[in-house]
């Protein structure tokens, strides 16, 4: 494994966040909304719950917690029995499955998903591989494998749910995740797993070009507060998904201080909408965004 802690995707990315600043456009302008309205359902914000696991406290919690801010939340691996018991919350859910390498693990995953009442399904297709290249990859004692892009198609096609592919990190993998039938895709980089990567946000004016209105395009990783939260919006995203910022909130003080912290970033960015003249998340204008490169000069190590 490389020690170059230059290859750190995390400090990149937030290095290109860093790198963006704001003009004001606030005369005339007036209190905005952040809700919309997405995959059939109405939402208070369009700040998402990250696919996270195996969260002390439970992913049920974590589920309620988003459901009462209003919010879409994605769920990753874990059993059908637990996904069931967020299901029941009542919470608007993306099921993450992973690449496995048995058909029937993803196919049955599907299934019981949709079976549950999840709102969409997706796969967190770049966990196949790791740091290291391993054709015998294994996560929590099950086999890995890099689908193709028939069996991509295949997934999609198995189920009525909103489809969305995880790890998409160029303007070809929407494309492809677009000819698969695919509703959308989640701009990641899982967390750093892929060094070097290109930062997800910097990525998006050009797959939304690329696209258009076709995907739903989610970006994820790195996004500290509601004001990232804005400036990933204005670079094309229709959802922000976060998850770290979350965990403590959820781990001290449960659903409800989970639906607070939520709350605080919606408000965040409902500030920064209000001050560039927004209305909506429709009217955000990327063109309030300057590169400022001058602030995070120098390499990425701290």
């Amino acid at each position: 494994m490389s020690s170059n802690k230059n290859a750190d995707s995390i400090k990149i990315a937030r290095k290109y966040l860093d790198s963006l600043v704001i003009e004001s456009r606030i005369l005339g302008a007036k209190h905005p909304s952040a809700a919309l309205d997405i995959l059939g359902c109405h939402f208070e914000t369009p700040v998402m719950g990250a696919a996270l696991s195996h969260l002390k406290g439970g992913m049920a919690g974590y589920a309620a917690g988003f459901k009462e801010a209003g919010a879409l939340v994605s769920v990753g691996m874990g059993p059908n029995e637990e996904l069931k018991e967020i299901l029941e919350t009542g919470a608007k859910v993306i099921k993450v499955i992973k690449p496995y390498k048995d058909p029937e693990e993803i196919l049955s995953r599907i299934r019981f998903a949709e079976e549950n009442g999840a709102l969409g399904v997706g796969m967190d297709v770049e966990h196949a591989i790791n740091k290291e290249d391993d054709e015998d990859s294994v996560v929590a004692g099950l086999a890995m494998k890099l689908p193709t892009k028939e069996e991509l198609r295949s997934y999609v096609k198995a189920t009525s749910l909103p489809f969305f592919f995880k790890g998409a990190l160029s303007v070809q993998d929407a494309l492809t995740a677009k000819e698969t039938g695919a509703a959308g895709i989640i701009l990641s980089h899982h967390n750093g797993l892929m060094p070097w990567a290109m930062p997800p946000y910097a990525l998006l004016p050009d797959i939304r070009k690329a696209v258009g209105r076709d995907l739903i395009l989610i970006a994820d990783g790195g996004i500290a507060d509601g004001f990232d939260a804005f400036k990933v919006l204005a670079l094309g995203a229709d959802l922000v998904s976060v998850g770290r910022p979350f965990m403590g909130p959820y781990m001290q003080g449960g659903p409800e201080a989970l639906r607070d912290a939520v709350n605080v970033f919606t408000k965040e960015l409902k500030a920064l909408m209000a001050r560039t003249g927004a209305r909506d998340l429709f009217s955000i204008d990327a063109s309030v965004l300057h590169k400022a490169w001058w602030l995070v000069s120098g390499n990425t190590e701290e």
